[in-house]
């Protein structure tokens, strides 16, 4: 007589039990494995920005020039400014890829002209790039005491201008590149404005340094 072989209900149970728990067992080794791969790359980059420790660029305003400062009435302004601006990498192992840059000139802390876009550019290992950035305004609004702050100035024989500059940029060490960060350069220039200054464009040409905000 033959004899049917049978498992029990406990049997299959059992046996369910030990492949679900070979299968979570699966899934945490791989999940450990990718943690630990994903911290090690996280610590070497770490590790590599820590010890180059990119220093921030460097911005020094080399001319500036204005070629009209005048209101078309008692409160829009009509501006055309050239600034000449020097930028420097000082780091020695890291590149910067300048993806955005926005000038713009303000007087007492009054934007007098639009801001203007220069074109992005990248900057190798210690470099240096002249930037060139023509600025105009037309019938921009300005404050009511605008035409009185001028007269202080003119009487005092010294104009205070800003250049600032907004933009993003990002660091290239060996092939990696890292994301953008956002940048601000704020710069002065004294210009001679007394009463016997002549007809023409007002012009300074004291280099003067920028602070550099990350």
């Amino acid at each position: 007589m033959s004899q049917v072989l049978s498992k029990s209900p406990k049997h299959c149970a059992d046996k369910q039990q030990g492949l679900k728990l070979n299968i979570e067992k699966h899934y945490r080794k791989l999940f450990c494995a990718f943690s630990a791969f994903f911290t090690s790359l996280l610590s070497l980059i770490l590790l590599v920005w820590l010890i180059l420790h990119p220093g921030k660029p460097q911005f020094s305003l080399k001319e500036a020039d204005i070629y009209q400062l005048n209101l078309s009435n008692s409160h829009l302004l009509n501006s055309s400014i050239q600034f000449t601006l020097l930028s420097k990498n000082p780091n020695q192992k890291v590149g910067i890829y300048y993806d955005v840059i926005q000038v713009y000139a303000a007087y007492k802390g009054q934007q007098i002209t639009v801001d203007t876009s220069l074109p992005p550019f990248y900057q190798g290992h210690q470099d240096s790039n002249l930037l060139t950035a023509s600025l105009v305004g037309t019938g921009l609004p300005v404050a009511p005491s605008f035409v009185y702050e001028v007269g202080r100035d003119q009487i005092a024989g010294k104009l205070v201008l800003g250049a600032k500059v907004n933009g993003k940029l990002r660091w290239k060490v060996g092939t990696w590149v890292s994301g953008r960060y956002r940048f601000n350069v704020n710069c002065i220039a004294v210009m001679d404005f007394g009463p016997n200054i002549p007809t023409g464009p007002i012009s300074s040409k004291q280099g003067t340094q920028c602070s550099t905000s990350l």
